[in-house]
C-alpha cells in the first residue's frame, strides 16, 4: 500500500508517529542539522504504513540493530505526519464524490413522489389537522379541518367538470379540422372553376404545408427531447439538494468549507438529530413543529421561533446547544437557543459562520471622541451586530460571572466612557492585588487597590465620604428645587457633577471579617438614594449569594450584567427576581466559550439581551487604556476645570520618557540584574505606566532595540552602567553630527 507522508521539519519525538518508515534518503545538502541527513526541513517521504504489530517489530529491530552500533541514534529520523493519504482514500473520496450527486437525484425522485402523494391525497392537510390535535389548538384544528373539506370539495368538482371540459376541447378540435378541410377544398374549387390552376394542385400544396409544420415542429423540438433526460435528471438533482441532506459517510475533505443554509428543515433536522425522544416521536409522525415566527435573516444571523412538542422544553434544548450546534454546522458560541414567551416555545438566533468570531470589533472611542454620560456610554454590540449604549445616570449596575469571563474589561469599559465626560468624577476600589484598573489611576479622585486589611478600612473612609455626600447632594436638589441632577445642573459647578464609584471584586469587602457589615449597609443606602443625586454605583463580583451581595443592593441596580454563572441564584441576583424562570439565562453561557458575552438587563427596550462587551486591553505593549485617560484629562484640562472630586488641576501624564536616562539616573557604578531594574525604574518615575507592568525580559528587548547587549552570565541577564553610557555618548555624538 503507497502513501505519501509531509514531514515538516523534526519535532519533538513525543509527537513523532511511530508507525512510518522512511524509504527514500534525502539529499544531505538539505538536510536537517543534526539529524544525520536523513530529512530535509520540509520534504515529502515516501513510506509505508504500517499496522502497529508491524510498527512494534520494527521498532524493536531498530533498537536490536543500535545495541549492536550498527545503527546510530540519529539515523532514523523523527517524521512527524500531517497527513497520510492512501489509495484508498482516494478512490473513496472519488466513490463518495460520485454517489453524493447520485444520491441528490434519488432524493429529489423520491420528494417529487412524496409531493405528488401528498397532493393527491391531501397530505399537507391531514399533518396539520394532526399537528393542531398533538398541541391541543382548537382553533387551528378547526381552520385546517375547514380547509381541507374545502379542498375536497373543490377537487370534487373539478373532477365533475373534466367530461364537459373534455368534449368542450374535442368539439373545438373536430371543428378546427372540418373548417380547415372545408377553406382548402373551397379554395381548391373556385381555382378550377377560374381555371388558375388545378384544383388537385391546391390540395396537394396544402398537404405539402401540414407536412412542412409537422416536420420544423419535430427539428424544432428534437434537442429538446434528447436533452429532456438530462434536464430532469438536473431538476431531481437541484430538488434533491434543496429537500435532502446527504449522509454523513459521504462527506469528503472538500465539503468541510461549505456553510449549510438556515431553514425550517435544517432546524427541524438538527433537533431531530437531538434524539429527545418526544421530537423524535412528532416527527416521525410526519407531524410539521409549529414556527410563530419562520426562519429570517436578522442582523449577522437567522431567527426563527417555534413551538417544540409536548414534553419538551426550550431550556433543555438550551442545555444541549453545543450538540445541536452541530447539526447546524455551527459553532457552540454561534447558535443561541433561549427560551420565549413560555417554557416549550423556543427563541432560537443562529449566527452566520464565523460572523462572531471578532467580537464586538474595537472600542468606537479607541481614538477619539467624548461622551455625554447623561446619554450613555459605548458598551458592546448584540448578537445581531447592533452597538448597544449603558444607560447609567440614575442607574446603578451589578456585574458578576465565573471567574476569567470578562467581569474586569466590562467595568473598564464603562468607566472608560465615564473619563471620556469632562465633568464626571471616577473613584475606583480594588480590594485586590491586580493592576486591571491601574490606569485609571491619574483620573480618579480617590483610588485604592490591595487586600489588606488597612486597604479595607480605607475602601470603608472612602464610602463614608461617599455617604455623606449622598446626603450633601440632597440637600442641593431641594435647594435648587430638582427631582434629580441634569446635564445643566451638573455642568454649572455646584456639586452635583456626575459621579461614578467602582467596586471591584466588591464580595471581598463586603464579607471582611471587621468592616464587611458596615460596608454593606453603606452600599445599601447609596445604591438606593444616589440614583436621583448623579451618582453611579457599580458592583462587580464573582458570586452575587445573600452572603457576599446584599439583596437590597441588588433589588436597586437597574443595570444587571450577567457572564457565564454558575447556577439561577446568581443568574436572578443579577439580572433580577424571576428571570431564569422566564427564560433570561446566563447559565446558559459557556465558560471560556463566551468570555467576552454577557447577558444584560436593563440596556434597552427588552427585557434582557445577549451582548458581547468591547475589549480593552491594560497589557503591557498594547495599553489601551492610557490614552484614553490621557485624552479625558486633555480635555478637563482645556475646558479649564479642576479634576472632577478635587481642587487640584488635572494631572499631566508623562507621555514619554528616555529609558537609558532613567536607568543612567538610577544605576551606580556595578552591573545591576535586569530583573532588579523595573523597581528601581518605577521608584523613579512612578507616573510612568510602562515601569509599572516591566520585567527583566521585557527591559533585556528594549535595551536590544537600542543597541545595547546584555550577558546572559550566569542566567542573571547583568546590565552593566557603562554600556549604558556609551551608549548615551553614542547617540550625544551622533546628535551633535546630524547638527553639523
Amino acid at each position: 500500500m503507497s502513501t505519501t507522508t509531509t514531514a515538516v521539519g523534526t519535532p519533538d519525538p513525543d509527537e513523532q508517529p511511530s508507525n512510518v518508515v522512511p524509504l527514500r534518503p534525502v539529499d544531505s545538502s538539505t538536510a536537517v542539522p543534526g539529524v544525520a541527513g536523513e530529512v530535509e526541513r520540509s520534504a515529502v517521504v515516501e513510506g509505508e504504513l504500517l499496522t502497529p504489530e508491524e510498527s512494534a517489530a520494527v521498532d524493536r529491530r531498530i533498537a536490536a540493530a543500535r545495541a549492536a552500533k550498527f545503527v546510530r541514534a540519529a539515523a532514523v529520523a523523527p517524521v512527524r505526519v500531517v497527513r497520510v493519504v492512501r489509495e484508498s482514500e482516494r478512490t473513496a473520496t472519488a466513490a463518495k464524490t460520485t454517489l453524493g450527486p447520485a444520491l441528490c437525484v434519488v432524493q429529489g425522485v423520491e420528494s417529487w413522489v412524496i409531493r405528488g402523494w401528498d397532493a393527491g391525497t391531501l397530505g399537507v392537510y391531514r399533518r396539520q389537522i394532526r399537528s393542531a390535535e398533538a398541541m391541543g389548538d382548537t382553533e387551528a384544528l378547526r381552520d385546517w379541518t375547514d380547509r381541507k373539506e374545502a379542498a375536497v370539495e373543490r377537487r370534487h368538482q373539478r373532477i365533475k367538470d373534466l367530461p364537459v371540459l373534455a368534449v368542450g376541447v374535442a368539439k373545438t378540435l373536430v371543428g378546427g379540422l372540418v373548417g380547415t378541410i372545408v377553406l382548402v377544398l373551397v379554395l381548391g374549387a373556385v381555382v378550377q372553376i377560374t381555371g388558375a390552376g388545378q384544383f388537385t394542385a391546391v390540395v396537394g400544396g396544402a398537404l405539402d404545408i401540414v407536412r412542412w409544420v409537422i416536420t420544423a415542429v419535430a427539428f424544432a423540438w428534437a434537442p429538446f427531447v434528447m436533452l429532456a433526460p438530462l434536464g430532469v435528471l438536473l431538476a431531481a438533482w437541484r430538488e434533491g439538494r434543496r429537500r435532502g441532506t446527504a449522509p454523513g459517510w459521504l462527506a469528503t475533505a472538500s465539503d468541510g468549507g461549505v456553510d449549510l443554509t438556515i431553514d425550517e428543515t435544517t432546524i427541524a433536522r438538527a433537533l431531530e438529530a437531538l434524539r429527545i425522544q418526544q421530537i423524535s416521536a412528532y416527527i416521525k409522525q410526519g407531524l410539521p413543529l409549529q414556527y410563530l415566527t419562520p426562519a429570517r435573516r436578522d442582523g449577522r444571523g437567522t431567527h426563527a421561533v417555534l413551538r417544540l412538542p409536548a414534553g419538551v422544553t426550550a431550556e433543555k434544548i438550551a442545555r444541549r446547544r453545543a450538540d445541536l450546534a452541530t447539526g447546524l454546522h455551527r459553532l457552540a458560541k454561534e447558535v443561541w437557543p433561549t427560551t420565549g414567551s413560555e417554557a416549550g416555545i423556543l427563541d432560537l438566533w443562529i449566527a452566520d459562520k464565523g460572523a462572531l468570531a471578532e467580537g464586538a470589533g474595537p472600542y468606537p472611542l479607541l481614538t477619539d471622541g467624548a461622551v455625554d454620560v447623561f446619554k450613555g456610554v459605548p458598551f458592546g454590540r448584540t448578537l445581531r451586530g447592533e452597538p448597544i449604549t449603558a444607560p447609567v445616570m440614575e442607574r446603578n449596575t451589578i456585574s458578576g460571572g465565573i471567574p476569567g469571563q470578562g467581569k474586569s474589561s466590562g467595568a473598564r469599559v464603562i468607566m472608560a466612557g465615564a473619563a471620556l465626560d469632562p465633568t464626571a468624577e471616577l473613584r475606583i476600589w480594588v480590594p485586590d492585588a491586580n493592576f486591571d484598573f491601574e490606569a485609571f489611576k491619574p483620573r480618579c479622585s480617590r483610588y485604592v487597590m490591595g487586600a489588606e486589611d488597612e486597604k479595607i478600612a480605607e475602601i470603608l473612609e472612602h464610602l463614608r465620604e461617599l455617604h455623606a455626600e449622598v446626603q450633601r447632594r440632597g440637600e442641593l436638589l431641594v435647594k435648587y428645587e430638582i427631582p434629580s441632577v441634569t446635564r445643566e445642573y451638573a455642568s454649572k459647578g455646584v456639586g452635583l457633577h456626575p459621579l461614578f464609584g467602582l467596586l471591584e471584586e466588591a464580595h471581598v469587602a463586603i464579607q471582611h471579617a471587621v468592616y464587611g457589615k458596615e460596608i454593606s449597609g453603606l452600599l445599601v443606602d447609596v445604591v438606593r438614594l444616589g440614583r436621583k443625586r448623579g451618582i453611579h454605583l457599580i458592583l462587580s463580583t464573582q458570586a452575587p449569594t445573600k452572603d457576599s451581595m446584599p439583596r437590597d443592593v441588588t433589588r436597586n441596580c437597574s443595570n444587571g450584567i450577567a457572564y457565564a454563572v454558575g447556577d439561577h441564584v446568581a443568574n436572578d441576583a443579577l439580572l433580577g427576581q424571576g428571570a431564569y424562570a422566564a427564560g433570561h439565562r446566563a447559565t446558559e453561557l459557556i465558560p471560556g466559550t463566551d468570555r467576552g458575552t454577557a447577558v444584560v438587563k436593563g440596556f434597552s427596550g427588552e427585557r434582557s439581551e445577549i451582548v458581547q462587551a468591547y475589549f480593552l486591553d491594560v497589557a503591557k505593549g498594547n495599553d489601551q487604556v492610557t490614552p484614553i485617560i490621557e485624552r479625558s484629562l486633555a480635555a478637563i484640562r482645556t475646558a479649564g476645570r479642576t479634576l472632577p472630586g478635587s481642587d487640584a488641576p488635572a494631572p499631566q501624564i508623562e507621555s514619554d520618557r528616555d529609558l537609558l536616562e532613567d536607568l543612567d539616573a538610577v544605576m551606580g557604578q556595578e552591573p545591576i540584574k535586569a530583573a532588579d531594574l523595573p523597581a528601581l525604574l518605577e521608584r523613579h518615575a512612578p507616573k510612568w505606566t510602562p515601569y509599572k507592568t516591566m520585567t527583566g525580559k521585557s527591559l533585556r528587548d528594549e535595551l536590544a532595540a537600542l543597541g545595547v547587549k546584555v550577558p546572559s552570565t550566569g542566567n542573571k541577564y547583568p546590565v552593566d552602567p557603562v554600556t549604558v553610557r556609551d551608549a548615551l555618548a553614542r547617540r550625544a555624538t551622533a546628535d551633535l553630527d546630524e547638527q553639523d
